[in-house]
């Protein structure tokens, strides 16, 4: 008997040494940025000692690495249950639910924090940032009956607004976006200036006026001859925009464009990217088309850069105007009748039609579930059916439920951007489901390609081109970053 609890005792042991091995290895991986090796390294050392908090700790910040925020969750949550004094996990748990723009659940466990280390500058910190965003919460709700919320533009004097005779910069003419005032604002930027804001909000109030008569599904045809480019997420990476423009033409009403979401948010020229669209938008009206992503949300832009970079930039009022504006971009696109575009995919429910997302009202912050929720952040995977998210958000879809959606709605197949994929884009579902994603070396550390999409109108199939990442100035990705997202990341 004694042999037998010996031998037993040996085994565990034999696993648990081999389970620290793999974590090593999995640490290795981690600090190296190849955060997906790092992922099934982890779970390997997990299926062999399953009761270490430690182990589920560090996978939950590899999965907020990789913006699997849904599973980061998660893996706090369990390595908590595990060891309930176990400190990390709270850090990590309260990160993953900022992430999530669960703030109240966040600063729970960083109150738990301050009160087992009281003298923890950093917990203290932290818990006061976290604090600070709750208040400003519940503030923005209290003031914001929607019947009553005026909107920015009509406290807006831009005719009076004065550019000083020192600026020298580009300037609309006559109050209208032309070529030659996007060319110069590229130009400008490129040098890393400053656009005037007269000009930044002519361009917004502009756009917003265009957008707002748009149908939340925008129904182009393109014809036998014509093609359209499609790009996926373009993240504030600016430079990386003009390469794409450099590699197949600027936008022209014979060179139409399609930019599917995540204009914004974690590069730091995200000002310069979305001002750039919405120059071409107002240039080319009825051929440069711009779809929302899960990133033109206040949610989002509050803690991954935008709204800090509007603020440093330019003011308060500017980003709730940029707010106002977004809120107004398309859901999907249908290309004739035959290609469905969205930023994050379909549905958390069979039945749903073309017919239903043209109904959806949308000049509002997604809501937690439903239609719009799921076009603007769920993800396909390869077995069938669905389950939960990832992210948090919405669901994952198998090939079953695309399949059954085109069916529904006779179309061939569906382009969706949201995921970062090495070779800037990835083709799944038996060809019914294509991914693009345009931001290379995504955040400055990915090493993926970015892609762009061809689909001529006389076969509507779909051409990939790749390209690399160009150097861009020293100002690093998330440089705006609420405080709080960057140090929980670390």
């Amino acid at each position: 008997m004694a042999d037998v609890t010996n031998s037993g005792r040996e085994k565990m042991a034999e696993e648990e040494r081999s389970a620290e091995e793999l974590k090593e290895k999995a640490n290795k991986y981690f600090k190296e940025k190849d955060y997906e090796k790092a992922i099934k390294y982890y779970t390997d050392a997990l299926e062999l000692n399953p009761e270490n908090a430690i182990y589920y700790s560090n996978r939950s910040l590899a999965y907020l690495r990789t913006e699997c925020y849904g599973y980061a969750l998660a893996d706090a949550t369990r390595a908590l249950e595990i060891d309930k004094s176990y400190i990390k996990g709270y850090y990590r748990r309260a990160t993953s639910n900022m992430a999530l723009g669960k703030f109240k659940a966040a600063l729970k466990d960083y109150e738990t924090v301050v009160r087992v280390r009281p003298n923890d500058k950093d917990a203290k910190m932290k818990y006061q940032e976290c604090n600070k965003i709750v208040k400003q919460k519940a503030f923005e709700r209290a003031i914001a009956s929607d019947d009553l919320k005026k909107s920015v533009v009509d406290s807006l004097d831009i005719e009076n607004m004065m550019i000083e005779d020192d600026y020298a910069g580009p300037k609309l003419e006559e109050g209208k976006v032309t070529l030659k005032f996007v060319k110069e604002m590229m130009a400008w930027f490129k040098e890393q200036k400053k656009l005037h804001r007269k000009c930044a909000y002519q361009i917004l109030v502009q756009v917003k006026e265009v957008l707002a008569k748009l149908p939340s599904l925008v129904e182009i045809t393109l014809k036998e001859t014509e093609k359209i480019t499609i790009c996926g997420d373009t993240h504030g990476q600016f430079y990386d925009l003009l390469n794409i423009f450099e590699l197949n033409g600027l936008p022209s009403e014979t060179n139409p464009y399609l930019f599917n979401g995540d204009f914004v948010d974690r590069g730091s020229f995200s000002v310069e990217v979305i001002l750039t669209l919405f120059g071409f938008k107002l240039l080319y009206p009825n051929c440069f088309h711009l779809l929302r992503g899960n990133h033109e949300t206040d949610n989002m832009n509050q803690m991954y850069g935008f709204e800090g970079e509007v603020k440093a930039k330019y003011t308060a009022q500017m980003f709730q105007l940029f707010s106002e504006v977004f809120q107004w971009l398309p859901l999907a696109q249908c290309i004739s009748n035959k290609v469905l575009v969205m930023h994050g995919g379909l549905f958390s429910e069979d039945g749903v039609t073309l017919d239903d997302i043209r109904k959806i009202s949308r000049n509002r912050q997604p809501p937690d579930s439903g239609p719009m929720c799921d076009l603007l952040w769920s993800d396909p995977q390869p077995q069938d059916g669905r389950s939960v998210s990832k992210r948090g958000v919405s669901c994952q879809f198998g090939p079953d439920v695309t399949k059954r959606f085109l069916e529904q709605n006779k179309l061939q197949y569906i382009v969706r951007s949201h995921e970062v994929k090495s070779e800037g884009y990835e083709v799944a579902h038996s060809g019914k489901c294509i991914t693009v994603f345009s931001a290379p070396n995504y955040c400055d550390q990915m090493g993926n390609k970015g892609a762009y999409i061809h689909l001529r109108g006389s076969d509507l199939k779909p051409e990939f081109h790749q390209f690399t990442a160009v150097p861009h100035p020293n100002v690093k990705p998330m440089a705006y970053a609420n405080t709080l997202m960057q140090l929980g990341m670390m």
